[in-house]
């Protein structure tokens, strides 16, 4: 059975090779709908490929219905940073969408989001997503037995401003929202920050699964809510990215359970 311990879910062996069942659904629909991907699908295509992958695959969403949520999918165009809903919204060259998306397997969660660029994309754009999915991988790297939850946070950070003088611009670091704890439910404790110093917080455990997801921009931070009480944007309506896995902590390293492959770093 799985437990907390000091508020912290610790998962046996077996339900994490539950967990990366379900992060094999996310992967594999990730993957779909990134194929599908082009001018003139609109997000609610989409959404009906991620319905379709659950059912072919026997999972359930952790989306739909959650808190309200209308749809199984998160679709994020240019500014939007995260939690936009799909609808008839046609995409268009040159634009950046965001899929993140969750499937339950027997119980268990699975949760990640990967950036799509729509046909040509501006050199910044495409930067953008560089950079953001090397901050993912850096802060996936520190999932380890014995670090702290800043230790990821702080990895993330330092990746970002390498990126940043590396393109010779500044990327903002959304700080409204952050990664999470996973496990039987889709969000739990901890939450975890894009940004901090190293080697405070939370002790990491065998056992343990986070969700880590940078949240990027192309200008500063700052994030609002749209009407629809969903969809996050940027407030100078810069362009956003976002990338997310689920990631196991084990005595062995880092487990991305939402990778296609298996990747233990």
């Amino acid at each position: 059975m799985a437990f907390r311990k000091g508020g912290i879910q610790i998962k046996s062996a077996d339900q994490l090779a539950v967990m990366r069942q379900a992060g094999l659904v996310v992967a594999k629909t990730l993957k779909a709908m990134a194929e599908a991907t082009a001018p003139g699908v609109t997000t609610a295509d989409l959404d009906s490929i991620a319905r379709d992958c659950l059912s072919t695959m026997g999972a359930t969403s952790s989306f739909l219905g959650y808190h309200g949520y209308p749809a199984v999918l998160c679709a994020s165009v240019n500014s939007e940073v995260v939690h936009g809903i799909p609808g008839p919204r046609a995409l268009k060259e040159g634009d950046l969408i965001s899929l993140d998306f969750g499937a339950i397997v027997d119980g268990w969660h699975g949760d990640a989001a990967l950036t799509v660029l729509v046909g040509e994309v501006s050199a910044d754009i495409a930067a953008l997503s560089k950079a953001t999915e090397a901050s993912l991988w850096a802060g996936l790297a520190q999932a380890r037995v014995g670090n702290h939850l800043t230790d990821i946070s702080h990895a993330v950070e330092q990746s970002t401003l390498a990126s940043a003088a590396a393109d010779g611009r500044a990327y903002g670091i959304v700080a409204d929202y952050g990664g999470h704890g996973i496990g039987s439910a889709m969000h739990m404790d901890p939450h975890i920050l894009n940004y901090g110093k190293p080697g405070r917080g939370l002790v990491l455990k065998a056992g343990m699964a986070l969700a880590i997801e940078p949240m990027l921009t192309l200008g500063e931070p700052e994030v609002m809510v749209l009407e629809d009480d969903w969809t996050v944007v940027t407030e100078d309506s810069s362009i956003a990215c976002h990338w997310e896995h689920t990631v196991a902590i084990t005595d062995d390293g880092p487990w991305v359970l939402t990778a296609l492959d298996d990747v233990r770093l």
